[in-house]
């Protein structure tokens, strides 16, 4: 039988600690053979609104066609998880997370789009695309 205090431990990883830290990854595309794409879809995305601190909500879809590199998941997890207790604008999420994706993978095409949740009787959604100069 366990004691008490083995049912308070806690040997998890800290999930605040690891978001905190986190840095967005690569490898290499190993598939450079042809031209596909990949598509991510996180529906649970949060942030705050940065004019009354209230949480937003949204859908964010990242579609691209790697040229070299891939983005490693876990590491975009927890990017993608660094904005929930961050002010920022719907439009201002959209591009800098096409901002540092498409500086870290350097892709033949890319296109986030941020599908936020009613507020006010509004809904938002951005399109940000981008496409190398050599596609």
């Amino acid at each position: 039988m366990s004691k008490p205090s083995d049912a308070l431990s806690n040997q998890r990883p800290d999930g605040q600690k690891m978001i905190a830290e986190s840095q967005l990854e690569r490898f290499e595309n190993r598939t450079q053979v042809r031209r596909y794409w990949v598509e991510f879809t996180c529906p649970e995305f949060t942030c705050l609104c940065p004019m009354s601190g209230f949480p937003d909500f949204a859908t964010i879809t990242i579609k691209y066609q790697p040229k070299q590199w891939c983005v490693e998941l876990k590491s975009l997890k927890l990017y993608i998880n660094q904005f929930r207790n961050r002010g920022v604008f719907h439009e201002d999420v959209t591009n800098v997370i096409l901002n540092d994706l498409v500086n870290l993978l350097d892709p033949w095409e890319m296109e986030v789009v941020g599908d936020f949740s009613v507020r006010g009787n509004i809904k938002t959604v951005v399109r940000a695309s981008h496409r190398h100069p050599e596609a």
